[in-house]
């Protein structure tokens, strides 16, 4: 059995969250509250699994109130409903401790999915909230990669080269025989690698060698 809370400020969206659930012969709604400190002294002495938290808005008043209620109750799930929906709300709410957001296109089979996927100990975010992470994600990832190939593209062809051979174990001594230069040279070119992409070490070469596919590991 699932014993679910459910939070709002409105006693009708109460009511209507929790005739969603009725007729669930494994969920058990065990509370309905309208008063945040209500809430907390509730739930101090109630052993509830999945906490419903319906927010008209994402204040740090409603913030903290799932920062205080994940540190006084760490096996709760807390799962937040709104439709308020941006990227900005819902990186707030997870960074705050909520282990599931559902948006605007939430419907009654989305919330019931919610609730077993938290109480089996997994995250759970709608469908437009999990295209807005993975967009972000993606973002992300192709402003690191920009960012890789604009530092890449600060060295030379021999550099790089050099880099190469160096990320493979190769010595000064093998890379300067390699290209018919001094042991000095090579140790210049490492020295201006290292300057033009800010690097302190030469572990940190290797790194970059590797995360840029200079090298393969």
């Amino acid at each position: 059995m699932i014993d679910i809370a459910i939070f709002d400020e409105h006693r009708l969206v109460l009511e209507g969250l929790s005739g969603m659930l009725s007729g669930v012969s494994d969920c058990r709604v065990v509370l309905l509250c309208n008063d945040r400190n209500t809430l907390v002294e509730k739930l101090k002495c109630m052993q509830v699994h999945v906490l419903i938290l319906n927010m008209h808005d994402i204040s740090v008043r409603n913030l903290n109130l799932i920062v205080q209620l994940n540190f006084s109750n760490t096996r709760l799930k807390i799962l937040v409903t709104s439709v308020i929906d941006s990227e900005e709300i819902v990186l707030k709410t997870i960074k705050a401790g909520a282990k599931g957001f559902l948006g605007r296109d939430a419907d009654r089979n989305s919330l019931l999915e919610a609730i077993y996927t938290l109480r089996n100990g997994h995250d759970y975010y709608s469908t437009s909230i999990t295209h807005l992470l993975l967009n972000r994600y993606i973002s992300s990832m192709q402003s690191d990669e920009q960012h890789q190939r604009a530092e890449t593209a600060n060295l030379s062809s021999r550099q790089i080269e050099i880099l190469k051979l160096w990320g493979e174990s190769c010595t000064n001594q093998e890379i300067a025989d390699r290209f018919f230069i001094s042991v000095r040279t090579v140790e210049s070119h490492k020295n201006h690698i290292m300057q033009k992409l800010n690097l302190k070490s030469t572990v940190d070469m290797v790194k970059f060698a590797i995360k840029n596919n200079i090298i393969e590991i």
